[in-house]
């Protein structure tokens, strides 16, 4: 049985690491008393947990070693754009511009687009070989899916989605179209969930395949109906009749969004998942990257509570950021001088945090008049909310009270030279008023989700491309004007060069279909507010 389970395992692995198929095996395993068969694959829902367990794991890629690769998928885009960290290393193997100038580098923008493919496409296919689609199985990898391949949808725009599996050289949907499917497969999914944990109150499923909520489908329903919501905003300046349905259907959908922090997602270490903490490893052991002057410029500013619980103090006893964009940054002096994500080497990867379905609710109640309660009151539980989750027990009151404003005069840690920031940041306050126009609940109520959704910069990156808001700290060297003009925001990346030599007619279709030369700073299909 030693053997039979090595081999499930390693299917598994397959399936998250190479575009193959393990079914191809299986009739020589049913003659082989030492490999599992199709029957045993069955056990236990063990064909398809497998696989839904390496999805989990493809999302974030966590994994023994693999905090390089979380590095470049995750920090060095979506983090650094969105001004959580700033990169202090002076010179990689690539040289010394890259992403953090928005300049581009092909090994750091191939990989997120090939991973998710590896890690999350192919499993999904997968399992569903073995999964009906009217499964709660395939519906919890539906969720899974869904989530993990709208992060790579906002990093590059039309993606592989519909005909993955189909060819070797597989065509592109718009990122229209992918939306489109995913609030379609999110539908699909919370109807079969919602239908499990009525008929079966109280009772798991897959639990020790699911790092992330233990088998608790009721938890899934309510993670999908928030998912659902969020990508339902973000359509919303691009389709506000589409952002309204959607957003309606999540908020009166019975299962509930998430509202406590027991519903925070969050992959947990256990059921035979080890990993180094990947934030912990880039910024505390290597020292790579730290906090960027945009948190620094906000947390500092307005006292914020939940400061201590984001980052460690400096070798001096303070909290403060560099900025972005450096070229040759004095990386010795940085590493003493700027602060380290406060994550230690054994802490979990989180996923998505209760605090966004109140800053979702506040917006689609502020522009979309969609929903339940006022927008002020919305807007304070997405604070408290957010408290709770980074663990701050007090101080949320006078926090909400405060008329504090983000840094004005940011103090460079290299040089101790003042740099006026004002004109770049948002000038509004933790208090929230109700009286001010539209546009300046909006600034507030993002402002204070951009403070909530760390660490995920991913997600964080695509709200400030979305509203704009909140301002930010420009990088320092704008090397890629070509690309990525001055003062704006890198938008996207770009498709993989390994696209342009594998599947080449499909991806010379995919820049037709992102409606814009396949460069930094072309707008998304969304991005057009």
């Amino acid at each position: 049985m030693k053997n039979k389970v090595f081999s499930a395992v390693l299917c598994s692995v397959l399936a998250g690491g190479a575009l193959s198929s393990c079914t191809d095996s299986f009739q020589s395993w049913n003659t082989n008393p030492n490999e599992v068969t199709p029957e045993e694959m069955m056990y236990d829902n063990l064909a398809t947990g497998s696989n839904y367990a390496t999805m989990q794991r493809g999302v974030y890629t966590v994994g023994l070693d693999n905090g390089g690769t979380y590095q470049i998928t995750q920090m060095l885009t979506g983090d650094i754009f969105a001004g959580y960290f700033a990169d202090l290393k002076g010179t990689y193997n690539i040289g010394n511009l890259h992403l953090d100038h928005y300049f581009m580098v092909d090994h750091w923008y191939n990989m997120p687009f090939n991973l998710a493919y590896t890690r999350i496409m192919e499993p999904y296919r997968q399992l569903c070989t073995y999964a009906d689609e009217n499964s709660v199985d395939r519906a919890m990898a539906t969720v899974v899916r869904v989530f993990g391949m709208h992060r790579i949808t906002d990093k590059y725009g039309p993606i592989i989605y519909s005909k993955f599996g189909t060819d070797v050289q597989t065509g592109y949907d718009s990122q229209k179209d992918v939306y489109n499917s995913f609030f379609e497969e999110l539908d699909h999914a919370i109807e079969v969930l919602g239908t499990y944990v009525d008929q079966n109150p109280g009772k798991t499923y897959m639990a020790r395949y699911d790092n992330v909520y233990s088998g608790d489908v009721a938890r899934w329903v309510k993670f999908a109906n928030t998912l659902r919501l969020r990508l339902a905003m973000r359509v919303s300046y691009v389709d506000p009749a589409l952002a309204t349905a959607q957003a309606t259907a999540a908020i009166n959908e019975v299962h509930g969004l998430m509202s406590s922090v027991a519903d925070d997602a969050i992959l947990h270490q256990g059921n035979g998942l080890t990993f180094t903490n990947s934030l912990w490893e880039v910024t505390q052991s290597w020292a790579d990257l730290g906090m960027s002057a945009t948190a620094d410029c906000y947390l500092n500013g307005y006292n914020d509570p939940r400061l201590e619980k984001y980052y460690v103090k400096n070798t001096e006893g303070v909290y403060r950021g560099a900025r972005n964009g450096v070229v040759n940054p004095q990386s010795a002096l940085l590493q003493t001088k700027v602060s380290a994500a406060n994550f230690s080497q054994n802490s979990d990867q989180p996923w998505m945090k209760h605090a966004e379905a109140y800053f979702l609710q506040a917006e689609a109640k502020l522009r979309l008049g969609v929903g339940n309660g006022d927008v002020k009151s919305l807007y304070e539980e997405g604070v408290r909310a957010s408290f709770s989750s980074a663990g701050v027990n007090s101080g949320v009151d006078s926090y909400l009270a405060s008329t504090d404003l983000p840094v004005a005069s940011w103090v460079n840690p290299q040089g101790e030279r003042s740099v006026d920031v004002s004109s770049m940041l948002s000038q509004v306050t933790p208090a929230f008023d109700a009286t001010a126009s539209q546009e300046k609940q909006l600034e507030q109520i993002i402002t204070q989700k951009w403070i909530a959704l760390y660490p995920d910069g991913q997600e964080a990156w695509s709200e400030i491309r979305r509203t704009g808001y909140p301002g930010w700290v420009r990088i320092d060297s704008y090397v890629n004007t070509s690309e990525v003009v001055n003062n704006d925001i890198i938008r996207r990346l770009r498709f993989p060069s390994t696209e342009y030599s594998n599947n080449t007619a499909n991806v010379s279709e995919a820049v037709r279909l992102l409606g814009g030369s396949d460069i930094a700073g072309t707008h998304l299909w969304w991005d057009a507010k």
